[in-house]
């Protein structure tokens, strides 16, 4: 019984010495920069003649800056966040995904989530590595239009990203 004693004691010793006391830091969305990604994005659009919504989140896909170009769909503001959800949750554009569902039947459940949209049109904002929001378009003809918007506006701030 000692022995198994000790090895417990050893064992939570172990466990004690290797977990981390450190508050962890992120960085994430900031307000200024989420309207600027959205208006990017409307206005990229638009430059097309495209009326879109565009909606950006934060790292916990919380909705930080929506907006709904004059005549979009009604349809496309929550089309848009569910996007930018998507791609900030799993950390990769929305059209990937959509392309891995197509290739791979174990993924096709991945729509099932809930709030996801995997259409085109969502993309993971990062500083480096780290993915501190995303942004997502709706109401373009076709997704791929969708992040191209979407795209440029990242384009735009890319300075702003550090």
């Amino acid at each position: 019984m000692k022995k198994r004693h000790h090895f417990i004691a050893g064992f939570f010793a172990l466990l004690s010495s290797n977990a981390s006391a450190e508050v962890l830091q992120e960085r994430n969305m900031p307000m200024d920069i989420a309207l600027e990604l959205a208006q990017g994005a409307v206005q990229a659009c638009a430059a097309d003649s495209y009326n879109v919504s565009a909606a950006v989140v934060d790292r916990a896909g919380v909705l930080r800056a929506l907006l709904r170009a004059d005549n979009a769909g009604v349809h496309t503001p929550d089309a848009a966040r569910r996007k930018a959800y998507t791609a900030a949750s799993a950390r990769t554009p929305t059209s990937a995904m959509a392309k891995s569902i197509q290739e791979n039947p174990g993924a096709a459940q991945l729509v099932a989530i809930d709030n996801f949209l995997i259409l085109a049109g969502g993309v993971p904002i990062k500083v480096g590595n780290e993915t501190i929001g995303a942004i997502g378009v709706g109401g373009a003809p076709g997704g791929n239009l969708d992040e191209t918007c979407a795209l440029a506006a990242v384009k735009q701030v890319e300075g702003k990203l550090k």
